[in-house]
């Protein structure tokens, strides 16, 4: 399955009749292709996500290891701590509460944990929509990797600037490995987490993230500004038009509310 197909069915919220039969390597080239096809017609990278930092939902869903794919101007959007999302053009939508990071500044190549705390701007809760273009969410890693890394939406809470929470890399992973969430739809409780979940704590997967990208062909370079997503703090959740979701985030991060709409 090459690019221009992958981005079809992308558009058009088709399940892929086949898995990509592809392996690990061509699918990040695939991945970076459709990467492409889309700036080319208009729509710009705003950051990243990493899928599959949260190892306890490994057997569930085929993987592996850790994966990362492309956020966009299109796919990403900001509240103050509510919002409403359509569904549409979504197949077999999913919900995960996660904690998402700003770059200030691009990572030096192979940088520390230090190192990278310094290139972060802010920590925001988030919730990020995930999908799958295989039915039943029967994937390998690689399908899921062609699959934009299985990235629909991002919705992003209120931010805070990481000055104002610690004032070095220990500190700050310590404080959000060490922070919960409470997952809810409907008023309802689904799950709970925390930032322990996601390799030790949220810096310690973004910079399993920078590393890996930085040694892929092709991938893009880190950039000032970019908004990084870092994996799952519960399982993940299918949703449906008319629910609403709450994500309850210890300190430092806000409650975060969204409601699905058709």
């Amino acid at each position: 399955m090459n690019a221009n197909t992958l981005l079809k069915h992308y558009d058009n919220a088709q399940l892929w009749p086949t898995p990509t039969g592809l392996d690990i390597h061509a699918a990040y080239r695939e991945a970076i292709q459709v990467r492409g096809l889309r700036i080319a017609r208009g729509e710009q990278p705003r950051g990243y996500k990493i899928g599959f930092t949260n190892k306890s939902i490994w057997p569930r869903y085929n993987a592996t290891a850790p994966i990362w794919g492309t956020v966009y101007d299109s796919t990403l959007s900001f509240c103050d701590g509510q919002a409403s999302l359509s569904l549409a053009g979504i197949s077999q939508p999913r919900i995960e509460p996660e904690a998402v990071l700003t770059l200030r500044a691009t990572p030096p190549e192979r940088c520390t944990l230090e190192q990278l705390f310094d290139c972060v701007e802010s920590v925001a809760p988030g919730f990020e929509i995930v999908q799958s273009h295989l039915k039943d969410w029967k994937f390998a890693l690689p399908d899921a990797v062609a699959d934009g890394s299985l990235h629909a939406r991002l919705v992003v809470g209120k931010q805070v600037a990481l000055q104002n929470l610690a004032s070095n890399a220990k500190d700050f992973c310590n404080m959000l490995g060490a922070a919960k969430v409470c997952l809810l739809c409907d008023d309802m409780p689904m799950d709970s987490g925390a930032g322990i979940n996601v390799l030790g704590d949220p810096l310690s997967a973004l910079l399993h993230f920078v590393h890996e990208i930085q040694a892929c062909p092709g991938a893009p370079a880190l950039q000032a500004g970019d908004v990084i997503t870092t994996g799952t703090w519960t399982d993940a959740f299918a949703v449906c038009e008319g629910q609403t979701w709450q994500a309850v985030f210890d300190n430092p991060l806000h409650p975060l509310d969204l409601k699905f709409t058709a």
